[in-house]
């Protein structure tokens, strides 16, 4: 299983990790982190030299309850970060994580290859055609309502079949819009309780049968934190313990905010399968 990213072919077959570059004031766990182009530099050269394939950059923050920012904002906030990366870094293979096609098309055009969309298109109706016209990777992830009001709606009768239906329903949608590189996110966190995060991961398996590659996003989630009565801080070695349990339920791509961790989960895996 192959995507494209800028002309060059990047094999799934080995899970490949993602990290994260938050430059949000408010994300959960690394909100306010990177503030200037140093800090912003030194961390993303720490992750690439730590592994990382890609790096997800987002200047929206999807925590639950997060304060809505504009577009203007959310434009202001991450276009020089794309600048700035590409310049330094060249090769870099940057995801930019936003549901607005305006800042996915911008950032498109200065430099990034894929876009990691939270709403899978719902909320911006014009995203799917955007992201067919540039002819780019495309991460879907599953959430009902917005940030602000997905954790008022947690109730599935069952909701492994209803994450495979919002999936085929979006993976029909975007096929006959010409999208080809599809990534699909079961979304960890997202208008999810804790034990329903549980139940999707111990079935994460199932969503094989999307044929897509699998993107799982469990790095220092309340899942993670509020389990073991301790924080988002605290959180790297159940991150670990969990970010094993989904490559090996299928997992593709592990989008972490510790990539040499991540790392060490995929090559132990991987001599699993020796």
């Amino acid at each position: 299983m192959t995507i494209n990213c800028k002309g060059q072919l990047i094999d799934l077959s080995v899970p490949k990790v993602m990290g994260i570059l938050n430059i949000t004031p408010d994300s959960f766990y690394d909100g306010g982190s990177y503030k200037n182009e140093k800090d912003i530099l030194l961390q993303v050269e720490k992750m690439n030299n730590a592994g990382a394939t890609f790096i997800d950059v987002g200047a929206y923050s999807s925590r639950p309850g997060a304060k809505n920012v504009s577009e203007k904002e959310e434009l202001n906030r991450i276009l020089p970060i794309v600048n700035l990366l590409v310049k330094t870094y060249p090769n870099i293979l940057l995801s930019i994580d936003t549901f607005r096609s305006k800042v996915a098309k911008q950032c498109i055009e200065a430099g990034a290859c894929m876009i990691n969309d939270i709403s899978a298109g719902k909320l911006d109706n014009t995203m799917l055609q955007t992201i067919a016209d540039l002819r780019i990777p495309y991460i879907m992830m599953h959430m009902r309502g917005t940030p602000q009001t997905m954790q008022q709606d947690v109730s599935y009768k069952n909701i492994i079949k209803d994450i495979l239906f919002y999936f085929s329903e979006r993976i029909a949608e975007a096929k006959q819009l010409g999208i080809i590189d599809m990534i699909i996110d079961p979304g960890f966190g997202f208008a999810k309780t804790l034990k329903q995060n549980y139940e999707v991961l111990n079935q994460l398996e199932l969503l094989k049968m999307l044929d897509k590659p699998i993107l799982a996003g469990i790095s220092r989630k309340s899942m993670i934190y509020k389990t073991l009565e301790t924080s988002a801080k605290e959180a790297l070695n159940g991150t670990t313990v969990l970010n094993t349990v989904a490559l090996q339920k299928g997992a593709s791509i592990l989008r972490v905010h510790d990539v040499k961790e991540a790392i060490e989960c995929v090559k132990l895996v991987e001599s699993l399968k020796a």
